[in-house]
């Protein structure tokens, strides 16, 4: 089987940690992995809240952009061969339309692709406290084989600002797709204490 193109498609939704989106973004273009990206208009919200950037601004930081609205873009197709998707943040209520298969957004759409080719979704569930809904949402989207990953900050590395917290866990996500991105803080054997 060839080997698919290093390709990822990445969705922001309406949860906060928009920091995640835009630090994974150039992380990738570092790579040299192609960026399809997805922002929904809750996400555009956050945005607005959480930063200074402009939505042209984080357009420029991917190779692609597509409409959350146009469930027939590229990216809702199979045979549009990717190495999978990661939604960072992602909100409860992208969450459970990813969770129920329902299909209903790009985002959603996407994503449902990703797991019915067995490609790798990793989402960056960005809600506390939990009710028991986002508990089974959470284990569903497990047993579809995707890969819940609550973006919880390491403190083993010290980090001294917000952006090390950040660098580190969306390093962390692109080990899930085998990238390989030096980060400071990773864990050595020498810092384990008897």
């Amino acid at each position: 089987m060839v080997a698919a193109p290093k390709r990822i498609i990445v969705g922001v939704t309406g949860a906060s940690g928009f920091d995640y989106a835009v630090c994974l973004l150039k992380m990738l273009h570092e790579q040299e992995v192609e960026t399809h990206l997805v922002v929904s208009r809750a996400a555009m919200t956050a945005m607005a809240h959480e930063t200074d950037m402009t939505f042209g601004q984080m357009k420029a930081l991917a190779d692609h952009c597509h409409d959350n609205r146009d469930i027939a873009a590229l990216i809702a197709s199979g045979s549009f061969r990717t190495m999978g998707m990661i939604v960072a943040p992602c909100s409860a209520k992208s969450l459970a339309e990813i969770a129920m298969g329902t299909g209903c957004t790009l985002v959603a759409r996407a994503a449902d692709v990703v797991l019915k080719e067995r490609r790798r979704l990793v989402v960056l569930f960005r809600e506390t406290p939990l009710h028991l809904g986002h508990c089974h949402n959470m284990l569903r989207l497990s047993e579809m084989g995707g890969i819940v990953m609550p973006p919880v900050p390491a403190f083993y590395p010290r980090p001294k600002t917000i952006e090390e917290m950040v660098t580190y866990t969306a390093a962390r996500v692109l080990d899930l797709f085998d990238i390989d991105v030096e980060v400071e803080g990773r864990w050595k054997a020498s810092q384990a204490r008897e």
